[in-house]
């Protein structure tokens, strides 16, 4: 089968080509996909596509009109795809619905350590001789309360891991798991419980409807002036203008951020010699107490071969006609 591999990296192709091991034929783009790029996929019948790429409504009657079947995702969230119009057009969605979730989980924690500890702060500081250690101030963990939304796979790896270091945990989740919290000793809440306790949140949950904007300024009001707010899931759970509200007002800790609302674009670029002209994102990074990373949590060798696999057995098996259910998206 011919596909189409959008928005391919250094890192992800060589995982691609291994997993591949010539079964398809891969034609990989550096461009995103979106409706201006769709035209080169001509020839393909499926596309792989990327977190930041665009398979909106007008794109995928692109595809549809050259062929294209399939649009393989290389990712579990799906945000980023007209799934009903996918339907209409009579064109199949399969994505990783997991990869690696240690993956995610541990990053989460380190992006916590880094900021709260000052590691980065410090790194930069010895490398200019100043090894005061005015300033680097952090707080034990040990004893502390985290609070996660969304107890997935990766939440729970998270809230396992924080248990490790002495944490209370607290969690909300709409289909909480009853048996596993008693069992790791981790206490379901409200919401309104969740982030007036927490002196630490972290969030988990795919963007949806439901979830886009979770933390908003209804949410920051009810948290406490030093919690430290980490997200590695979407964007688009965290109103960017409210959260730059409550850093100016000192209503927050800090943020670690590995992903941001408008990132489609800016992360997975090097844009050192142009800049960036997202003045949302130029303010963010004013503040000392905001830590941001370039969507890079799910990057190990182990999770990139996860996905490069279950990418490449979707294909397969759609090509060969074969059970795709666990894996086809639907609207």
């Amino acid at each position: 089968m011919k596909v189409a591999v959008f928005d391919t990296h250094k890192f992800d192709r060589s995982f691609l080509e291994v997993a591949n091991s010539n079964k398809h034929e891969l034609r990989f783009l550096e461009v995103r996909l979106d409706q201006h790029s769709a035209v080169l996929a001509k020839g393909c019948t499926a596309v792989c596509c990327f977190a930041n790429d665009k398979a909106d409504a007008a794109t995928l009657k692109i595809l549809s009109d050259l062929g294209v079947q399939l649009i393989a995702l290389r990712s579990a969230g799906y945000n980023h795809v007209d799934i009903r119009r996918a339907t209409e057009l009579k064109m199949s969605v399969v994505r990783v619905p997991e990869y690696s979730p240690y993956a995610v989980a541990e990053f989460a924690v380190g992006l916590l350590l880094t900021l709260n500890r000052k590691i980065h702060k410090a790194h930069n500081r010895v490398h200019d001789m100043n090894f005061s250690l005015d300033g680097l101030v952090g707080f034990d963990l040990h004893g502390k309360t985290v609070g996660v939304v969304g107890t997935g796979k990766i939440g729970k790896a998270f809230c396992q891991i924080m248990r490790g270091f002495g944490c209370h945990v607290l969690a909300m989740d709409n289909s909480p798991d009853k048996i596993w919290a008693e069992k790791n000793e981790i206490q379901y809440v409200s919401r309104e419980v969740l982030f007036a306790k927490s002196d630490v949140l972290s969030l988990h949950v795919p963007l949806t409807p439901t979830t886009r904007h979770t933390i908003d300024d209804a949410a920051f009001q009810l948290m406490k002036k030093e919690v430290i707010l980490i997200n590695t899931g979407r964007g688009a759970l965290i109103d960017t203008p409210a959260l730059i509200r409550s850093l100016k007002k000192h209503a927050i800790g800090g943020a670690c951020l590995d992903v941001y609302e408008e990132e489609a674009g800016v992360f997975f670029s090097d844009l050192s010699e142009n800049g960036i002209t997202d003045d949302v994102l130029a303010r963010l990074l004013t503040f000392p107490n905001v830590l941001i990373t370039s969507h890079q949590a799910f990057l190990t060798r182990e999770a990139l071969g996860n996905i490069s696999e279950t990418t490449i057995a979707n294909i397969t098996k759609f090509e060969e006609h074969r059970d795709l259910s666990g894996f086809q998206v639907k609207p």
